[in-house]
């Protein structure tokens, strides 16, 4: 197992650039599957969900050619259906939370597809219902084998409808405009999601020959068609990372330039730090964060205490509570996290109490972070990182904490985060990887 050795207690500086959008690449990565054609994607993260996600791509038949560390081809001209319905096909979905994204592609193109759990964060209950019901209003049909545990979806006969989305999925509502875009008929999906991941897919599909409007909306029109041909397309950068680099900033630097950010696909993003009282400034398509020996959280205009919660696009993502939350610790004043789509994602609180945060975890979805204001510095401990986003948020606290940190289980960093060691470094932190036993060893 490896882990992260990480000197806090050092300010870093200097001009990071964030990687493509980890979300966007897994979901038009897909979408190469809906062609026999040449479909060429630039600004693909290195990290490990992708890396997982391209080989298995290959496994199955499609060409892939890499052009540039971040660039990539793929011709999905010759898939093996049969290896598609093989124990070691689905023993590998089974570890990679991705691969549900290639369920849609498939039924679209070659009417079926057979389905496991998928892996991924252990953040609680990530259901696989609204795909399902979305595959099922388009006239799939689903069987259950006991022996394997798996669903196998018979999408032979899909023809476009209305549907109504149960939530807001974005993989669900990726899942269901691919099986989509060839299936005859006109599709309407309302309270879809529309993070700009899903606007990107979206505009490459159309790019591809997809007939899509409603773009950036909630309610998506998709007129079938026979086939879709090649295209190019290049990934936005992470809106997961800027933000976590915002924080690190905010925690921990001396001035820290976020370059190429595309601030106009950020949303509230940025808001969200302010209401933290991070000076967070826009300098073109940068951000730039200055030293903070100090900052404060806002109140509402009544006084009451500040709140900050998820919600679907163009809402708070789930995905920045946790890096808030440890920007948090070390404000002036008192904020209520309110975590309302994962209920085990707040126990990672535990290790930052540890750390000698002030923080009231209420139940699984809420906790009350009172501030310390610099006047008190995390300390180092041992922890382990339990998803990809609580793991950055650790690595946050360990950078800004008094003394050494270890961070175990850093494969789930890696799994969302490219090269981030040697990233940080250049900014000036001090950390390094090691091979280690687990911490109950």
């Amino acid at each position: 197992m490896e882990s992260f050795i990480i000197e806090g207690g050092h300010a870093l500086s200097g001009t990071i650039v964030p990687q493509g959008a980890k979300n966007e690449a897994l979901e038009v990565i897909c979408a190469s599957l809906l062609t026999a054609d040449e479909v060429k994607i630039s600004n693909i993260p290195d990290i490990l969900d992708v890396q997982n996600l391209i080989k298995l791509l290959v496994d199955i038949g499609v060409e892939v050619e890499r052009t540039g560390r971040n660039d990539y081809l793929f011709r999905a001209r010759d898939i093996n259906l049969d290896y598609l319905e093989s124990d070691e096909f689905i023993r590998k979905c089974s570890s990679l939370r991705g691969s549900v994204l290639m369920i849609g592609p498939l039924l679209a193109r070659f009417g079926k597809a057979v389905v496991t759990k998928p892996g991924g964060d252990k953040i609680g209950r990530r259901r696989l219902d609204t795909h399902f019901l979305g595959f099922k209003h388009l006239g799939a049909t689903f069987s259950h084998n006991d022996e394997r545990g798996t669903f196998e979806i018979d999408g032979s006969r899909l023809k476009g409808c209305y549907m109504l989305l149960d939530e807001a999925s974005v993989t669900g509502t990726a899942n269901i405009i691919m099986a989509a875009v060839l299936t005859p008929g006109t599709t309407t999906i309302y309270n879809a999601a529309c993070e700009p991941y899903i606007q990107q897919l979206c505009h490459l599909l159309n790019h591809m020959g997809a007939r899509i409007s409603g773009i950036a909306s909630n309610l998506l029109t998709i007129v079938g068609v026979e086939s879709l041909h090649g295209a190019a397309h290049k990934i936005l950068p992470d809106m997961i990372e800027v933000g976590s680099f915002i924080g690190m900033a905010a925690m921990v630097g001396d001035g820290i330039r976020i370059k190429d950010v595309s601030v106009r696909n950020l949303g509230i993003i940025p808001e969200a730090f302010r209401r933290l009282g991070v000076s967070v400034q826009v300098e073109g398509d940068d951000i730039v964060i200055p030293r903070m020996e100090h900052y404060e959280i806002e109140s509402f205009i009544d006084g009451s205490i500040m709140t900050l919660a998820d919600a679907p696009w163009p809402g708070l993502t789930p995905d920045l509570i946790s890096v808030l939350l440890v920007v948090a610790t070390q404000a002036r004043g008192s904020v209520l996290f309110h975590q309302k789509m994962f209920e085990s994602r707040l126990f990672f609180v535990d290790k930052l109490i540890d750390m000698g945060a002030q923080i009231i975890l209420c139940d699984p979805h809420r906790a009350v972070v009172v501030g310390h204001d610099h006047e008190k510095r995390l300390r180092a401990g041992r922890m382990t990182s339990p998803d990809i986003r609580a793991g950055i948020a650790l690595l946050i606290a360990a950078l800004s904490a008094n003394g050494t940190s270890q961070i175990d289980n850093i494969a789930q960093i890696d799994r969302g985060y490219e090269d981030i060691e040697a990233r940080l470094k250049a900014l000036g932190a001090r950390i390094r990887r090691v091979t280690s036993k687990r911490a109950d060893e």
